[in-house]
């Protein structure tokens, strides 16, 4: 048939309830339901109903042999929690220092397109839009390239409201 396993996992009946609650509730990430199966199936303890190949439990759950592979090392040597866990290559996930482009936005443009804003609109025009200071910023090279996503996501950060009162940059009050 195929290889069989080397390291045998022991479920405690507490473990293996737990297990079960979140292979059956449906409300965990899938993948967390799919690693708790999995190490069900790897029990073979006295409880356990049948003891499952590899193979066996790959083609049962329809994932790669080498996921169930992954899995149980993962339980038996880091524990319950990491093996129902998606894959980490850490021991704590890290937050990147810098991210992989720089952002567009950083503090003086978004001080241009705020002064923008509160300054009058082009004429034949009641107020800005976002459209408008898109073109705007890259008309007076503030920018080379700015998409209005990043100009709508630069002024719902400052609570600017287009279209309202030119008083404050901080229409709420702030």
């Amino acid at each position: 048939m195929g290889r069989g396993r080397r390291d045998k996992v022991h479920l405690t009946v507490e473990q293996k309830e737990k297990l079960e609650q979140i292979s059956r509730n449906g409300y965990a990430p899938a993948k967390k339901i799919l690693h708790a199966r999995i190490m069900l199936m790897c029990d073979e303890g006295e409880q356990a109903r049948k003891k499952w190949t590899d193979e066996e439990i790959a083609q049962a759950l329809q994932v790669h042999r080498n996921t169930v592979g992954r899995i149980r090392p993962r339980f038996l040597l880091k524990g319950e929690k990491p093996a129902l866990e998606r894959c980490l290559r850490r021991a704590t996930p890290t937050q990147r220092k810098t991210p992989p482009t720089a952002p567009k936005v950083d503090g003086a443009t978004e001080a241009h397109i705020i002064a923008l804003c509160c300054s009058d609109p082009p004429s034949g025009r009641a107020d800005w839009t976002i459209r408008l200071l898109t073109r705007e910023l890259k008309k007076r090279t503030i920018v080379t390239e700015i998409s209005r996503e990043s100009v709508r996501r630069t002024l719902k950060k400052t609570n600017y409201a287009l279209g309202k009162s030119k008083d404050s940059v901080f229409q709420n009050g702030i």
